[in-house]
């Protein structure tokens, strides 16, 4: 074959763009918390610039994800389409849970977002401050029903900080945990608790219309465009900002590692992304790599500490 005939060949097959990789990603809840809302808005994007040409979801809940990481572990090895969701809730669910699987045995890709914690009560009950309900907290800890995510959770590690912040009793704390976002926000609208504590984004349309109350959110600063003060301004000394990861299956090679990370990257500067965050008030708190895997480390070493320290942990 000429020689030049050949140089063009390979020349336009190097040029030709490699399939892109379809995913499975898995959230180890219920539908409509943070971790779905993260898994479909990851299957979005990914699609929408085309970073990936098919991207399922499911779910998978139970025990605050931990059931779900099983069930990753046990039947992903070694595929390199396979991802989960998880975070900060996660990592405190493995402790308080005894977990036999924990993410050690993932392969950490990326820290995706950052999101307050809101909490919240009905639009028709008599709390209407922060402070009405620290002064409830403080009369009877016990009398205060808490819904939020799953137990040990960063919802629950909230509720507990609070209730110590303000000289009550982090262990008497009446905290009940749901599996997804929605049964929290379910039991909060039926009025079968007397406080929601939950990610900003699964209460903002209830809040929006007038359904709930936002009492105050746990972040060090205040949230952009939401009027509602931090517990350090309304005078409960704590800070909580929840974290959401997306990690591969255990036993995939370097390369495909790499591949993935690189279409995580991919998807993180996309515009779709970019609008999600900005539509739901999620923060860009991207961190891959090596830098994420300490970072994960020193994470679960300091929520360890937090969940002794409000009696979750012994």
């Amino acid at each position: 074959m000429n020689k030049l005939l050949l140089a063009a060949l390979i020349s336009g097959a190097m040029a030709v763009p490699a399939f892109a990789a379809d995913y499975t990603i898995m959230a180890p809840a219920a539908p409509g918390g943070g971790w779905d809302q993260t898994a479909r808005s990851m299957q979005e994007a990914l699609q929408a610039d085309g970073i990936s040409g098919n991207v399922q979801v499911t779910n998978v809940p139970g025990a605050g994800g931990t059931i779900g990481l099983a069930q990753f572990v046990n039947e992903s090895t070694g595929n390199p389409n396979a991802l989960i969701v998880g975070g900060y809730v996660m990592v405190g669910a493995i402790l308080t849970n005894a977990s036999p699987v924990t993410l050690d045995q993932v392969t950490p890709i990326a820290r995706l977002t950052g999101e307050a914690i809101a909490i919240v009560v009905p639009a028709a009950s008599d709390i209407q401050t922060l402070d009405d309900l620290v002064a409830k907290l403080k009369a009877d800890p016990g009398a205060v029903a808490w819904a939020g995510g799953s137990a040990g959770g960063a919802d629950h590690i909230t509720a507990g900080l609070i209730a110590k912040a303000v000289g009550a009793d982090p262990t008497k704390v009446n905290y009940i945990a749901y599996s997804g976002g929605g049964e929290a926000l379910a039991a909060v609208l039926g009025g079968q608790v007397t406080v929601g504590i939950s990610g900003l984004s699964e209460f903002s349309a209830q809040i929006d219309a007038g359904e709930l109350r936002l009492l105050a959110v746990s972040t060090a600063e205040r949230v952009p465009g939401v009027d509602a003060p931090t517990l350090k301004e309304a005078g409960v000394d704590a800070a909580v900002q929840n974290w959401r990861m997306v990690a591969a299956a255990p036993g995939i090679s370097d390369e495909q590692k790499a591949a993935i990370n690189a279409d995580i990257e991919k998807m993180v500067n996309s515009d779709a992304w970019k609008t999600t965050l900005e539509t739901k008030g999620w923060v860009n708190t991207y961190l891959a790599g090596d830098a994420f895997t300490a970072q994960l480390a020193a994470d679960t070493e300091a929520t360890a500490a937090i969940l002794k320290d409000i009696g979750l942990v012994q």
